[in-house]
Order: structure tokens, then C-alpha cells, then sequence
């Protein structure tokens, strides 16, 4: 890969890519006024709260800050550190953001049809959600793979799509806006977050204690460029993506641990009390 055009430096354009930017504006748009005063037009619509909107519209950010800012520039150039940081966000962090933004009245008019319902119940499997995501992120990180990716614009730009729609597809069984699609019990579905992070361990752990820089793409960075040696570099990404992975998953087991608790307690206040008779009261009467 050549790092060839660092004198005169990149790009606005390559820098804060404004097509994707308006994009993602329109998309936020779209949002809005369906989430807002379209949403009558709507089957079974209700009411979004401000939260939930703004579950989304910080999807919609996070997603600009790894695909679209010089967060994507650097990482993609010269530091892979930053490459880890930026793939964490897209694929760890940005889908549960949209997914927990999404009311289920505004999804549910795209799945319908018994034959769309069959292929989404099926893409949707937990166990193959936990495979297609863990395999894609698997390979993407041998170097060899990583390597030619990054030397191909239209290849790593299929390999991203697939990557994405794995992530969303593997975070839907978590965070599933449409409960006749939510299949799993709270119970299930720890395990299930519990599952991905031990899957994604070997990968982090490959690049972190590497003795030697993996990727010939970044060794080709000029030294003067570099914030850290390569292989420093490359340790610290592994890091980065396994914190990030600890920290996000952490969350999720949390959240649906108290979604759990919460369900348990209302389901109790919500049971009849039992009338009380006290002993003997039945022959007094």
C-alpha cells in the first residue's frame, strides 16, 4: 500500500467525507419526521420518547465519527491503533444505538410477507448470528487479508457492507425492536452476549501479544509519521478493540439484566393479592 501524498497532505473530501455526511443527515431526517409527524401514516404507531430518539440520531453520529471523519482517514493510512478504535465504534458500538433507536411499528412495514419473515427469523439465529459476525471479524484480521482489503478500494468496500450487516445481524438478538422476532429470554440472552465476547478473544489476543508487526500495510508507514512504534502500535489497537469489546458488552449484559429484573418486578405488582382468612373464620361464618 503506498503512503505516497503525505506532504501535501489529504483532502478535505478524504478528510470529512461530506457525501456520507449528508447521507446520514438525510437518513437522520427521514427519522424524524417518520418518528414525528408522520408517524399517523404508521400502523399501530406510538409515541417515541426524546431517549429513544436520541438512541438513534447518536448512531447516526458515531457512525460519521468512524466512517466519515479523518478517524477513518488515519486509521486507514497510518495507524492501526486508530483503525481498532474505528472499527469498534462501527461494529461494536454504533448498531445497538440505531437498533435501540428503531421503534418496532417503524421497521415492521419492510418485513412483510411470509417469505421475508422466514428469511429474517432465519438470518437472525442466535447461533448463526454468533458465527457469521465472529468468522467475518476473524478473517478480517489475518494480515494477509487485511493486507489486500486495504490495497482494493471496491473489495474493502463489499468486505465493509458484509461487515456491517454481520454486526447488525449479530446484535439484533439483543436488542430486537420487534418482539415477535425476540425470541430469546433474558436468561438466553446473557449467555449469548457472554458467548461473543469469549469468541472474539482469540482475535484481540493474537494481535496483542504478537512479537512482531503483523500487517504490511502500516510497516510501510515512514517512522517519522508514527506516534508510536509499529509494533506498539499494533499491541495498543488490540487493546483498544478489547476494552471497548469488555466495555460494550458489559453494558449489554447489564441492561438486559435490569430489563430482566424490571419485567420480574412489575409482573409481581401487577398479581392479585390473595385474600386473607384468618384459621376458623370459615366456621364463625
Amino acid at each position: 500500500m503506498s503512503h505516497g501524498g503525505h506532504e501535501t497532505g489529504p483532502t478535505f473530501a478524504a478528510l470529512w467525507s461530506p457525501g456520507f455526511l449528508l447521507l446520514l443527515i438525510v437518513v437522520g431526517v427521514l427519522y424524524t419526521l417518520a418518528v414525528g409527524r408522520w408517524r399517523k401514516d404508521f400502523a399501530d404507531s406510538e409515541p417515541v420518547e426524546l431517549k429513544q430518539k436520541m438512541w438513534f440520531w447518536s448512531g447516526l453520529a458515531l457512525w460519521y465519527a468512524a466512517e466519515g471523519s479523518p478517524l477513518s482517514y488515519y486509521g486507514h493510512h497510518y495507524y492501526f491503533s486508530v483503525h481498532m478504535f474505528q472499527q469498534s465504534i462501527l461494529y461494536l458500538v454504533m448498531p445497538p444505538c440505531l437498533l435501540l433507536g428503531l421503534p418496532g411499528w417503524l421497521l415492521r412495514p419492510a418485513l412483510k410477507g411470509q417469505m421475508t419473515k422466514r428469511i429474517v427469523r432465519f438470518l437472525t439465529n442466535p447461533l448463526l448470528s454468533l458465527f457469521v459476525f465472529n468468522f467475518i471479524f476473524s478473517m478480517y484480521h489475518i494480515p494477509m487479508i487485511m493486507d489486500a482489503l486495504m490495497a482494493n478500494a471496491a473489495a474493502l468496500f463489499i468486505y465493509k457492507i458484509f461487515f456491517l450487516l454481520a454486526a447488525f445481524q449479530m446484535w439484533f438478538p439483543v436488542f430486537c425492536p420487534l418482539p415477535e422476532y425476540n425470541t430469546l429470554s433474558e436468561l438466553k440472552r446473557m449467555a449469548y452476549i457472554f458467548v461473543n465476547g469469549i469468541l472474539l478473544t482469540p482475535a484481540c489476543a493474537l494481535i496483542i501479544f504478537a512479537n512482531d508487526p503483523m500487517y504490511a500495510m502500516y510497516s510501510a508507514v515512514p517512522e517519522q509519521l508514527l506516534l508510536l512504534p509499529m509494533l506498539d502500535d499494533q499491541q495498543l489497537g488490540g487493546v483498544i478493540m478489547k476494552i471497548v469489546q469488555e466495555i460494550v458488552y458489559g453494558m449489554a449484559l447489564g441492561y438486559t439484566f435490569f430489563r430482566w429484573y424490571r419485567r420480574e418486578r412489575k409482573q409481581e405488582d401487577e398479581l392479585p393479592d390473595e385474600p386473607y382468612f384468618p384459621a376458623g373464620s370459615a366456621n364463625r361464618a
